[in-house]
């Protein structure tokens, strides 16, 4: 019995706490939930393969185990708080106090914190501490024998003081996610924001486009279907009227922009196929889309670019920084500062109000998200965050390939099958695609058409398939005649190489 009260004294201590921090954090500033918080921390800290093992695992759902994962060690922390609660109160209460330590440190570590983003731990601790004493003295006072002296409380009124502390931990987390969801500043600014239309649009796409397959990724990639990878444990939320975007560093002219500043510059369209180079051979986190921008080139020669200086620094409103190339900029290519995607204000996953894109690069070098400013700089002067960890300073794409159907571990019937799905090699473009069934030669598939060389390629090839099971594999050539190459690598630290290949069965 003794241990069940613990439970429940550590776990009502630590929902109330936490339920008034994310209160508190709903009104100062979502990402100074000292969960997030912690969150984001432990992915600063995480090492390389856990977290491609993380994202290799879960996929766009690793925020989710991430946080599940903090929760779970809360609530093993919360029960052992209990317990030491019981035992001596004071011995809890500095158990509370090492959590909410942990919590601020957390908190402070993030590049923008300031000293009033530790107010929703303080309140959680706060608060914390009095459901702890109040609770404690309810479960310590029901253990006390009925010796002739009367019982301050019972088993029943401590099950509602249980029960009265449940809620209240309950009451106060969903008070606070509503009044995030009301106080979602970045979806009623993103609401309010119209694009004007583009003075050079994208032209219409040709025709022949699509290689006709069903099971084929779309040539246009829904925003609701583009894969989201980023470290940011919770959306910002930019007010588009308070938003700037600032130029400095090696600049001759510094600048700072409104957004009504930048679309006033005139806008253009463009459709440019994005890639991560966390994507694994025949991964998902590839997508095209129909971006409406501006051109980045203009602003960094307006401003005057200093000799000698060769990357540009971009930072998003959370801190996070990308290091781009400013030879991957300057050299002709459609580098846009976003400010839609396909046809709408950028979505708030993908970095409104303004992101980065710069074709041919994978997106930890070249599309920074919640763009908020850029500094131009050298490599030797400045390490951004990837950078740090160790991930390579320069990374183009590398020439892929990926077989959308059939799906691995198909069973399919005897005869015509056909095999199809998408190449890229941006900024050089795909000229040849062949497939290889088991041992066999290779074959020649054929092309869908491809307007620009930044964007992916569909393909189709069909196979008289017989009776068996059998391995499909792929290889695509880019416009300098390179072809893909056989050798396995993972994406660290430059991009994943090697065939793809699935497994069929054929009745």
């Amino acid at each position: 019995m003794t241990a069940a009260r613990g439970l429940v004294v550590g776990v009502l201590t630590a929902g109330v706490a936490l339920g008034v921090a994310h209160l508190v954090a709903a009104f100062v500033d979502p990402a100074t939930d000292p969960v997030l918080a912690v969150g984001s921390l432990a992915v600063d800290l995480a090492p390389q393969p856990v977290k491609a093992f993380a994202i290799r695992t879960f996929g766009t759902n690793d925020k989710l185990a991430l946080l599940g994962g903090v929760y779970a060690l809360l609530a093993l922390g919360a029960v052992l708080l209990g317990a030491a609660a019981l035992r001596r109160r004071r011995y809890g209460l500095a158990g509370l106090v090492a959590f909410a330590a942990v919590g601020a440190a957390a908190v402070l570590s993030r590049p923008t914190a300031t000293p009033v983003d530790v107010l929703p731990v303080l309140s959680g601790a706060g608060i914390g501490a009095a459901t702890m004493l109040v609770v404690v003295r309810a479960a310590q006072t029901v253990l006390v024998p009925d010796r002739g002296r009367p019982r301050l409380l019972n088993r029943r009124q401590f099950l509602v003081t249980a029960a009265g502390a449940a809620v209240t931990a309950g009451a106060t987390a969903a008070v606070g996610q509503t009044v995030g969801r009301r106080s979602a500043v970045g979806t009623r600014s993103r609401a309010s924001v119209r694009i004007p239309p583009p003075g050079r649009p994208a032209p219409p796409l040709p025709g022949g486009v699509s290689a006709g397959v069903d099971g084929v990724s779309a040539f246009l990639t829904p925003n609701r279907d583009f894969y989201r990878v980023d470290t940011a444990l919770t959306v910002p939320q930019v007010d588009v009227r308070t938003w700037r975007l600032t130029l400095d560093g090696a600049v001759d002219r510094p600048r700072t922009w409104t957004f009504d500043d930048l679309l006033a510059r005139g806008v253009v369209e463009r459709d440019i196929t994005l890639n991560c180079v966390s994507n694994e051979v025949g991964g998902p986190y590839i997508g095209t889309a129909r971006w409406t921008g501006i051109f980045l080139a203009p602003l960094l020669r307006e401003a005057g670019i200093r000799a000698g200086q060769n990357q540009l620094v971009s930072r998003s409103v959370e801190g996070l920084t990308i290091g781009t190339p400013l030879e991957a900029i300057l050299d002709g290519r459609d580098a846009l500062l976003a400010v839609a995607m396909n046809g709408e204000p950028l979505p708030l996953e993908h970095g409104f109000p303004v992101r980065m894109l710069v074709p041919g690069l994978y997106g930890y070098v070249g599309a920074c998200k919640w763009l908020t400013s850029m500094r131009v700089t050298t490599f030797d002067a400045f390490d951004p965050y990837w950078v740090q960890r160790g991930w390579a300073v320069d990374a183009p794409v590398k020439t892929a390939s990926r077989i959308d159907t059939p799906k691995p571990f198909a069973r399919r019937r005897g005869g015509p099958v056909m095999i199809a799905g998408v190449a890229w090699a941006q900024r050089r473009g795909i000229t040849a695609v062949e497939v290889r069934i088991d041992d066999g030669p290779w074959r020649q598939a054929r092309l869908a058409d491809g307007p620009s060389p930044d964007l992916w390629r569909q393909w189709v090839y069909r196979w008289d398939a017989t009776p068996g099971s059998h391995t499909l594999r792929v290889r695509a050539t880019d416009a300098t005649g390179a072809t893909q190459t056989d050798e396995r690598a993972a994406p660290f630290p430059d991009g994943a190489t090697g065939w793809h290949s699935t497994t069929v069965t054929i009745t």
